[in-house]
């Protein structure tokens, strides 16, 4: 689904790389997880992969296409959901998701029926017409998931998708999440939560210092490093990197 080869990148004025010799490769279907410590690139890996910067060097292709060849061609096929949050505040959830649905050519005649359809089911149909400003972080990054999937990508970057929100949305989040890729949606995930990361994906890339250190299931990580759980491994790995 993606592979990345040699992928550099530095800033101006940077000293350092904030991504060196970076390669890994994601497979149709699953949920990866980017994990690393503050610095680690794991922004900057996720900006590139979304088309929002541009790599100093090195391929990226996903589905086959080369990201800086055919990027509108790959636009159609990917959703981004940022750590911040992508709404306009003073505008309701319903006007929000309206207003994105366009962007990414929902024809209309069905556009609104799928916002009332995915609204309701992560809890948020009651809330459609109230203005984001008014809403919990929870709430907001509720809006902000389906902002990002309703054109149906096959592709789905999520940079922290679960900081700041209560138990609850965070439940919801992540359920829905897993449903999306039963039914066929690679996830791309970033976070600093370990234990959330050992059970939601399938694989993981820990990185630092801009370089992958080791990409594999997180069962079998803990398992080859005699741990007790991923964190134990995190930390284990990016203190000795």
């Amino acid at each position: 689904m993606i592979e990345i080869e040699k992928l550099y990148k530095k800033y101006k004025n940077a000293d350092v790389f904030a991504l060196e010799d970076f390669n890994l490769t994601i497979k149709s279907n699953e949920i990866h997880g980017v994990l690393g410590p503050n610095g680690a690139g794991k922004t900057t890996l996720m900006s590139i992969l979304s088309g929002l910067i541009l790599p100093t060097s090195g391929k990226v292709s996903i589905q086959g296409k080369e990201l800086q060849k055919d990027l509108n061609k790959i636009k159609s096929l990917i959703g981004i959901v940022p750590q911040e949050y992508a709404l306009y505040p003073t505008l309701t959830a319903r006007e929000n998701l309206l207003f994105f649905g366009k962007i990414y050519k929902v024809p209309s005649n069905i556009l609104n029926d799928k916002i009332n359809l995915l609204a309701e089911r992560i809890g948020m149909n009651k809330f459609l017409d109230k203005k984001i400003e008014s809403f919990s972080g929870g709430m907001k990054r509720r809006i902000n998931l389906l902002a990002g999937i309703l054109h149906q990508p096959e592709i789905l970057f999520l940079d922290e998708p679960t900081v700041g929100v209560d138990i609850q949305s965070k439940l919801i989040l992540l359920e829905y999440l897993k449903e999306l890729n039963q039914q066929g949606m690679t996830i791309v995930y970033t976070s600093h939560h370990m234990a959330e990361a050992e059970d939601f994906c399938t694989r993981i890339t820990i990185m630092n210092l801009g370089k992958a250190i080791i990409t594999e299931e997180p069962k079998k990580l803990i398992q080859e490093h005699n741990a007790h759980n991923l964190e134990e491994v995190f930390v284990s790995l990016t203190k000795l990197s």
